[in-house]
């Protein structure tokens, strides 16, 4: 059952909202295997749990650009934004959903935030290795070019002075 979901499927599901890493209740509810009106129900009966770090709802202009980006119906589909859960807030519905399928996604769920989190701490050391090792290249080019026109400078041929031919010299 640890396989319940594929880590990609769940990756897909989580978006960058307000510089945070979050998923909508439509696909919580989906991967829970409940519906997304019961889900927010349960939220709502427990609402103390949920503070604004932990779930929100989307405001208008955010939901916009979601519709936009994910092509969501906005005819016969949602009518109102959703609610997007931090990965707190993901951690605390286990604490609301008591399934033994809510127990295992959330597990999943809280498995790939963590390989994420891992990917993204790994991508920063990388990306500042590089720019530390472009600045030293950088650096060696100008020394190297340098050391290069000294060498063409030494093997170059001196020429010989011309000879003045002429009556009066």
């Amino acid at each position: 059952m640890s396989n319940l979901i594929p880590v990609e499927v769940i990756e897909n599901k989580i978006y960058m909202i307000r510089g945070l890493k979050v998923m909508l209740d439509r696909d919580l509810a989906e991967l829970y295997g409940v519906e997304t009106f019961n889900l927010n129900k349960a939220v709502k009966r427990n609402i103390k749990r949920f503070p604004d770090d932990f779930m929100s709802q989307l405001n208008k202009e955010e939901f916009e650009n979601l519709i936009f980006h994910i092509g969501m119906s906005s005819w016969g589909g949602i009518r109102r934004p959703p609610y997007v859960f931090t990965e707190n807030g993901i951690a605390m519905l286990s604490s609301v959903l008591k399934s033994d399928r809510a127990v295992q996604v959330n597990i999943q769920i809280m498995r790939t935030f963590t390989k994420l989190r891992t990917f993204m701490e790994n991508n920063k050391l990388i990306a500042e290795k590089m720019k530390e090792l472009e600045g030293k290249v950088g650096k060696h080019d100008v020394e190297i070019e340098s050391i290069f026109r000294a060498i063409e400078q030494i093997i170059k041929k001196p020429e010989k002075p011309k000879r003045k031919i002429g009556f009066l010299a």
